[in-house]
């Protein structure tokens, strides 16, 4: 194997997130005054990005953006955290978009438009850099996931695969991902664990919110305790704990205690408002964890 060039490299979305805070979530036909709006950088590929890099992990990220505003910011933002953008394409299609409802208890529901992120990988001679984790969501073509995690594989890299948001995923996909990462919703739309495991998945981490997170393998489960906190908004929760958890897998960590550290990372982004702006450093997620 070539000596990695990063530690991680995420395959994935951006977005401009549109966020509307409400005191409950709408029901079909209702209209709601919002009690207040911000915008924030998202895409699960570039909160995942972002989560790695503040975790310490030197991080490229594979994607597209409009020549608009958003791609403007979505671009600096990377760039800001540190992150490689030398494969970040500008496009002639608008940035994604997700709309965002977040009620008074912190719950959401989120409508995304892929925007740019549905040109990812659609070029001739579509190549990413050598790393020890490749990381991927599913807001890009599914075809662009394989091809990168066939290039990762033959690198002898990691593979992790975020089934966010849920949808069908060939069997010719779900056999090239090492580990695959699943809230539970999403692993009831996909199946369950078991049907993971038989369609030639090594690892499957569900992560459980409140209650922490499960490993499951063929021979064993795991359960990774929570870490108990007040949560304010969970937009962001699941990206905090994948990108930590990658991070901690590049480092050589055990899944196992890997996921200890993206369960303590999960919990600190829900008590930030927005994504981006909620995702915790390794500082701050090694301090909860002595406390």
């Amino acid at each position: 194997m070539t000596e990695p060039i990063f530690d991680v490299v995420v395959v994935g979305s951006a977005n401009l997130d549109l966020v509307a805070n409400l005191d409950h979530l709408p029901t079909p036909g209702e209209t709601l005054i919002a009690l207040g709006y911000a915008e924030y950088p998202g895409g699960k590929g570039v909160n995942q990005a972002v989560a790695c890099a503040r975790m310490g992990a030197k991080t490229a990220f594979v994607g597209c953006v409009g020549n608009d505003d958003a791609g403007t910011l979505l671009r600096s933002v990377l760039e800001g955290e540190g992150i490689d953008t030398s494969h970040l394409r500008t496009v002639s299609v608008p940035t994604g978009r997700a709309f965002i409802n977040v009620d008074s208890h912190g719950e959401n529901e989120i409508v995304v438009v892929a925007g740019a992120n549905a040109q990812v990988g659609v070029e001739d001679n579509f190549v990413i850099p050598n790393s020890r984790v490749v990381l991927a969501q599913l807001e890009v073509p599914l075809h662009t996931i394989e091809v990168a995690f066939m290039q990762a594989q033959s690198n002898g890299s990691i593979t992790v695969l975020n089934p966010a948001p849920a949808r069908d995923i060939p069997e010719s996909l779900l056999s090239l991902a090492n580990i695959v990462v699943p809230n539970e919703t999403e692993s009831a739309a996909i199946g369950g664990t078991k049907q993971l495991l038989q369609s030639g998945v090594v690892t499957v981490v569900t992560t459980l919110g409140a209650d922490g997170a499960s490993i499951d393998t063929a021979t064993s489960t795991t359960h990774i305790a929570p870490y108990k906190v007040t949560p304010v908004d969970t937009v962001g929760a699941g990206d905090a704990f994948i990108g930590a958890t990658c991070a901690e897998l590049s480092r050589g960590s055990s899944i196992e205690d890997a996921a200890r550290m993206g369960a303590i990372a999960g919990a600190l982004a829900t008590t930030v408002k927005g994504a981006v702006p909620s995702l915790p450093t390794r500082q701050a997620v090694l301090a909860a964890q002595k406390s």
